[in-house]
């Protein structure tokens, strides 16, 4: 525990490390209580109850004095497994179907368990190969991918969160800012108040969030540029007062500004490297891939890949770079 957290506990807020098993996810998930005025519990994110999750998820309830039957409803921040894969233990632990909100983009991850992974892993093996990559290696990659996304069991059903909602409890009112960038249904929490910020994935103070393909509900590539959406919504939160980031993984840190900034300059500088490298030639996002990660694995060639077609695609908002020709695979070459 460090300051941010004791200072926090006196407004009622309670982190909770769950462990997940996933290298790059940064460490722990963490799951906050928020003490309501009923003397319930309002639960944001839950980590993943896998593995050690779940006894961690139960010694942290414990050491914090409280029961699961407390709370009142869980506010999911993003559907990936790692923030919302404990709700079921949450609500069994409870004795009943606790409410479990989340914004209706990213809902249906949590009511397929994720993210129904066997249904749509076709469509992600074509589209990577689409990208440049093998097609021998497909087989492989997806069998290495699924953990990732079945690890998580379903929750019954959700209810939806609005960008703008105030959620209140007993000494601060979250207010519901939608985020998209790590997901498309992202949500932070903000209490203006206090200049809290719940920021989950949205911002982490070590690692930059994972900006990850997403071929939308119809499996068509496209509907959603990650960091064409994250630069948006990231400048959102930057404009915000703050003085305690309470993160997805790792302890709360303040000075929001210097992170973002940090953050940024970062992405400049990468998608500075894959412009140059498209300037000699144009290659396909998996030969930039290859270039930027040489020693991307099997495990993280989804997440590689998926980094390098992000900012690709935002070169291509910015007119720095664009896609050459109409066949497959796609190749990017700079426009000037």
């Amino acid at each position: 525990m460090n300051d941010v957290d004791r200072a926090v506990a006196k407004l009622g807020i309670h982190r909770i490390p769950v462990p997940v098993p996933f290298l790059h996810a940064g460490g722990p998930a963490n799951a906050y209580l928020v003490e309501e005025e009923d003397g319930g519990l309002l639960m944001v994110d839950t980590g993943l109850s896998a593995g050690e999750g779940a006894a961690a998820l139960d010694a942290g309830f414990q050491r914090l004095g409280f029961a699961y039957e407390q709370v009142n409803r869980i506010v999911v921040t993003h559907g990936h497994v790692d923030h919302f894969g404990g709700a079921r233990h949450v609500q069994e632990r409870a004795g009943r179907d606790v409410p479990v909100l989340a914004h209706p983009t990213d809902a249906p991850r949590l009511t397929a368990g994720g993210w129904a992974f066997h249904d749509h892993a076709g469509a992600y093996a074509r589209h990577l190969v689409r990208l440049g990559a093998p097609q021998e290696m497909m087989a492989a990659v997806m069998l290495e991918s699924a953990p990732a996304f079945e690890i998580a069991r379903a929750v019954p059903r959700t209810e939806p969160l609005a960008d703008g909602q105030l959620l209140r409890a007993r000494h601060v009112a979250l207010r519901v800012l939608r985020a998209p960038g790590h997901t498309p249904g992202l949500v932070v929490l903000h209490d203006e108040a206090h200049r809290i910020l719940f920021s989950n994935d949205h911002l982490l103070e070590r690692i930059s969030p994972n900006p990850l393909i997403d071929l939308g509900p119809d499996d068509q590539p496209g509907w959603f540029r990650p960091l064409v959406a994250y630069d948006q919504s990231i400048r959102m939160v930057r404009a915000l007062e703050i003085d305690a980031v309470l993160p997805g993984h790792g302890p709360p840190f303040a000075d929001h500004r210097r992170v973002i900034d940090s953050l940024l300059a970062f992405q400049g500088r990468r998608q500075a490297r894959l412009r140059a490298l498209v300037a000699a030639h144009p290659r396909t996002p998996w030969e930039l891939t290859r270039e930027i990660f040489p020693t991307t694995g099997l495990t993280e060639l989804f997440l590689t890949l998926s980094e390098t077609a992000a900012n690709l695609e935002a070169l291509e908002a910015r007119g720095e770079v664009a896609r050459v020709g109409d066949g497959e695979p796609w190749r990017y070459g700079a426009t000037c």
